[in-house]
């Protein structure tokens, strides 16, 4: 079977890894020192995955001064940098796809609204058996997700095609940014939101387990 696309860019957190109870842990750690009250874990579902100062400043309830965000933001990242990967760890059914993927030829990258430093961490320490062509996180200078422009320079770095990429992620903000870089939007439902939000914008498949991957993608291989 043919290769439908040539090139597949993830999002990292809640589609790659699990990684809600490492950010929920230091998110509250940081809007802690600053003295409000911790937010349950279920809640980070919404907040994560659209960068740092909207994860802050939301937890925050509104409450956080600017220059309390940036004391936060602050306080998050270096609480993280010694805990990227407490809990972390892939998706069940991840590493079998990408093993098969490894196998196609298929050029694979990450692009997150995570930081870039934090972004390499996370694949450094959870995804090290696995060779990604690009891994990209958030940069100054370059809008996040759901502006198109990080991602475009991805597939820029891989040299495919916008029509030749698909993009998988677990969010609205995912599912914007591929259809703005003119990408096939995959949207998966083990991550951090549900089937209708990713439906309301704009997936073009949506799919419940990492295996139904391959098929979206005219790969033969098995996981």
């Amino acid at each position: 079977m043919k290769n439908t696309y040539d090139a597949i860019m993830f999002d990292l957190d809640g589609t790659l890894a699990d990684t809600l109870a490492d950010i929920a842990a230091a998110a509250n750690h940081a809007i802690g020192l600053l003295g409000h009250p911790a937010i349950e874990l279920q809640r980070y579902r919404y907040l994560a995955g659209q960068g740092l100062r909207y994860l802050i400043e939301h937890a925050l309830e509104g409450h956080g001064t600017d220059d309390e965000i940036e004391q936060g933001m602050a306080a998050f990242k270096a609480y993280y940098a010694d805990h990227f990967t407490d809990f972390t760890e892939p998706f069940d059914g991840i590493p079998q796809v990408l093993d098969a993927l490894a196998a196609t030829g298929v050029k694979t990258s990450v692009l997150s609204n995570k930081p870039d430093a934090a972004t390499h961490h996370v694949m450094g320490e959870v995804f090290s058996a696995w060779t990604f062509d690009v891994i990209r996180g958030a940069v100054d200078g370059v809008p996040l997700k759901p502006d198109p422009t990080s991602a475009l320079l991805v597939a820029e770095q891989l040299g495919v095609a916008p029509q030749r990429t698909a993009y998988v992620g677990d969010t609205r903000v995912d599912m914007e940014t591929a259809n703005a870089a003119g990408f096939f939007a995959i949207g998966v439902t083990w991550g951090f939101r549900d089937e209708p939000e990713l439906r309301d914008a704009g997936a073009d498949a949506i799919i419940s387990h990492p295996r139904e991957l391959l098929a979206i993608l005219g790969l033969e291989a098995a996981v």
